[in-house]
């Protein structure tokens, strides 16, 4: 089901990357899923390649800091997805965290972060902030916890 709204907005889930660094991407205990921080990264991708670098409100756009979050909720999508087997396990997102590197005077945190595919199961408690850097340079890291 959440596969199918997933083709029909053009979104492809691709298999995962090791990670750069000593974490694992997800975390499962009890009926609590931790989505680790993803990166802006496309899939297929160089592991060491941000696909979306920069300071917001200094040297990206408000549009470069949403095509950058996407690329990190597609990205943790498909690790939640490798770890569950199935998105449609997914029964809440409990809370969404959004990192994004910007200029001082930036203020749009919360138009960059976004989750659009799982309608009621999609709506969530969430953190926005600004931040003076993010790993490679990144624009954008987002992490999740799902409830299944």
């Amino acid at each position: 089901m959440i596969e199918e709204k997933l083709n029909s907005l053009v979104v492809k889930l691709s298999n995962t990357q090791s990670p750069v660094g000593s974490f694992i991407p997800v975390v499962i205990t009890g009926n609590l899923v931790f989505v680790s921080g993803q990166i802006a990264i496309e899939p297929g991708s160089n592991p060491l390649q941000v696909n979306y670098k920069g300071k917001e409100g200094r040297d990206v756009s408000l549009e470069h800091g949403r095509a950058a979050a996407r690329v990190c909720i597609i990205n943790g999508l498909s690790e939640l997805k490798q770890a569950l087997g199935s998105l449609d396990k997914v029964k809440k997102f409990v809370k969404v965290f959004g990192f994004v590197n910007c200029d001082p005077s930036f203020t749009g945190h919360a138009k960059v972060i976004l989750v659009e595919v799982f309608g009621e199961k999609g709506k969530h408690a969430r953190a926005s902030v600004g931040v003076n850097r993010l790993a490679f340079d990144s624009s954008v890291e987002i992490e999740f916890i799902v409830e299944i």
